[in-house]
């Protein structure tokens, strides 16, 4: 299940939803992020997407997770619009029988979630604003990820 809202999200209430009388699952993982403020000047991040194509590349990571890893159930939430520090952006859920393909799967989508979905950030500060730029770490991060 995936969602791209500019609302804001419940983490206890999208858990309490995922696994309502599930009982094959024996491990729940989640993610969340927020908006950090690396320089105390931060305004507010802007987070755009190019709706549709976001939304179909997230099912295909949230897929391939399934595929990779007997997940029972799995969510990705997150958030486009002006958002403040401090602020909910991206929540990742896995759910599984056992903890080890939860952890691993949750991180996978977040990886590929960093790299491949196609988001884009603008930091606003007093002086302006800048596009965030794609860090070296995400894709390396990413690359163990890929099949061989």
């Amino acid at each position: 299940m995936i969602r791209v809202q500019t609302e804001d999200f419940d983490i206890g209430a999208e858990v309490a939803a995922l696994s309502k009388d599930r009982h094959d699952i024996g491990a729940v993982v989640t993610f969340s992020g927020t908006v950090r403020d690396k320089t105390g000047d931060l305004l507010a991040l802007e987070l755009e997407h190019y709706p549709g194509m976001t939304e179909k590349e997230l099912v295909r990571i949230e897929r391939e997770a399934q595929e990779r890893w007997p997940l029972e159930a799995s969510l990705i939430v997150h958030r486009v619009g002006r958002l403040a520090p401090g602020e909910n952006i991206v929540l990742v859920v896995t759910a599984s029988a056992h903890r080890q393909a939860a952890f691993e799967a949750a991180e996978f989508l977040m990886d590929y979630l960093k790299t491949r979905a196609p988001f884009w950030k603008r930091e606003e500060t007093a002086s302006g604003g800048d596009w965030v730029d794609a860090r070296d770490s995400d894709d390396t991060a990413a690359a163990r990820w890929t099949k061989k």
